[in-house]
């Protein structure tokens, strides 16, 4: 499943929210993906999505891969999320931190699943480390 990183969400979300995670995240060393997942209204009906625990983020200039600590808005796998046909569903995913020293690194869902998995390849690191996706 093919996705874009983008820059300035459409979504509107509360500046006490934003703080809150950005104060998180400088405390915690947490990395926070924002994610829209759009279901178009094509005739084929809802869509289902999960997310596996093995879902990682990997520096692209070392060996360390940050895990999958928390999750909101979406289910773990082996239970479904349902978004129905026309809707914009939104999560967030939040893993451990990335080394100091990263400035880019991929976000990789390793699973069996037969539609594909979750893929972001490339994302430029920001000051923050809270990211907004579209899927």
């Amino acid at each position: 499943m093919s996705a874009t990183v983008i820059t300035k969400p459409e979504v509107d979300i509360s500046p006490e929210l934003l703080r809150e995670i950005k104060e998180k995240t400088e405390e915690m060393g947490q990395v926070v993906l924002h994610f829209l997942f759009h279901t178009p209204d094509n005739g084929f009906g809802d869509s289902l999505i999960r997310i596996w625990p093995t879902t990682y983020l990997y520096d692209l200039h070392s060996a360390h891969k940050s895990e999958l600590v928390h999750i909101e808005n979406i289910t773990y796998y082996p239970d479904w999320y349902l978004c129905p046909a026309g809707s914009e569903t939104f999560f967030t995913l939040i893993f451990s931190g990335l080394p100091k020293s990263c400035t880019a690194f991929d976000f990789i869902e390793h699973c069996t699943n037969e539609s594909g998995a979750f893929q972001v390849k490339n994302i430029q690191r920001n000051a923050s480390d809270v990211y907004f996706l579209q899927l």
